[in-house]
């Protein structure tokens, strides 16, 4: 029996692929594409995934504006963050937050960011992420591929 041809691969920083993927967030349940996106950066649907090595794709998230949440999440869900002073504690919807700025942005990285490993791995996964509230983004010169969300489980 050949022994060779049942080693088995681990994947470094260096051998790793990594690809630029475009995704259209219109009509997106926000829970079901932030799950789909964690597993994108984190390198899942590879052959070659190492659950210790950044080896995801470079993930951009296109008209992060037009996600949806299902049944009453968006006027009953609550963020928290905490202004680091006594009583600073404070709680928004989404609804709420969707009118700032960068609402939409904010909405879909605090989801992703609790699908992903907690400490160093899980942080620098997070550089890999761009969301834009438009359907244009700064990344031509990568050449991002397009993909259907809905393809993947």
């Amino acid at each position: 029996m050949n022994t060779l041809s049942y080693k088995t691969i681990s994947v470094n920083k260096e051998t790793a692929q990594k690809e630029w993927v475009v995704i259209d967030a219109t009509d997106q349940v926000v829970g079901r594409l932030c799950s789909k996106v964690a597993k994108f950066l984190r390198g899942k649907y590879k052959p070659t995934f190492t659950p210790h090595v950044d080896c995801g794709d470079n993930v951009i998230i296109i008209n992060a504006e037009k996600v949806v949440f299902t049944g009453n999440k968006e006027t009953d869900k609550q963020y928290t963050r905490y202004t680091g002073y006594p009583g600073g504690q404070r709680f928004e919807t989404p609804a709420k937050l969707r009118k700032r700025k960068d609402g939409a942005e904010r909405i879909l990285r605090h989801a992703v960011k609790g699908m992903l490993p907690k400490g160093p791995l899980g942080r620098s996964l997070m550089d890999n992420l761009y969301i834009y509230e438009g359907s244009e983004h700064k990344h031509a010169a990568q050449q991002p591929k397009e993909i259907d969300i809905n393809q993947y489980k």
